[in-house]
């Protein structure tokens, strides 16, 4: 991150990569997040959802640049949040947290479809990925590095979302999930005092207080993730 940058713990080759990985996630896996969510919605039976413009591909429909700027900062950011009535469907309390959980689940997709290429090419090619020995890249191959610094950086930003996602505090969707679960008169007092909370949210964030639980929660995930797309290609070679 360009935190990162400024602090001196990446090179600037290096920090260029991450930045690279960032917009892919910022123009293509964010609107994919926000999408997901909309189709959701509408298949439970918020129709509306149509006409509000978010039920696309579209970058433009649903970039923040609050929430791009803190992708790029620290590493955890958001898009427009998409707004659904859950009056519209049979169950409202279970269709938003089903709603709601349709983000990460696509940020955990997009992750694993990361993973997917990155074996891909590392159990078909022989030499294109470096080797890594106690954190240092050992490789003739300077295109093949970047290549493989690209993908490792969109595989844990994308887990890493899905982490931050899953906190369940307003207005993340974590909140939704948790809040169906919860008597209305507990979620009503989450949402009194929502503002606030994401006023508190923003600064642990940028902070970086957040950073280590959050950190700790990520590698279990991307290690998960790692596993399971390492399991197609395992017996090649």
């Amino acid at each position: 991150m360009l935190l990162d940058l400024i602090q001196g713990r990446l090179t600037f080759t290096d920090a260029i990569v991450e930045i690279l990985a960032i917009l892919v996630i910022i123009f293509l896996v964010l609107p994919f997040h926000e999408w997901a969510h909309a189709f959701t919605a509408s298949k439970l039976g918020d129709t509306s959802i149509k006409y509000r413009g978010r039920l696309t591909l579209n970058p433009m429909a649903h970039i923040d640049p609050i929430g791009a700027l803190s992708l790029l900062l620290v590493g955890f950011g958001w898009a427009k949040p998409v707004p659904i009535d859950p009056r519209n469907f049979k169950r409202p309390k279970s269709g938003m947290a089903i709603v709601a959980l349709m983000g990460p689940v696509a940020n955990i997709v997009a992750a694993l479809a990361g993973g997917l290429i990155f074996h891909a090419i590392n159990a078909f090619t022989n030499g294109f990925f470096p080797m890594v020995v106690d954190g240092q890249a050992y490789s003739l191959n300077v295109f093949g590095y970047y290549v493989y610094l690209f993908l490792r950086y969109y595989i844990h930003i994308n887990c890493a979302l899905a982490v931050f996602n899953l906190l369940p505090l307003p207005p993340l969707d974590g909140s939704k999930v948790l809040f169906a679960f919860l008597p209305d008169r507990i979620v009503a007092k989450f949402y009194q005092y929502q503002q606030i909370i994401s006023i508190i949210m923003i600064v642990l964030i940028f902070s970086r207080i957040l950073s280590i639980p959050l950190n700790f929660l990520t590698g279990f995930v991307i290690n998960f993730v790692d596993w399971l797309t390492h399991l197609p290609f395992s017996f090649v070679g």
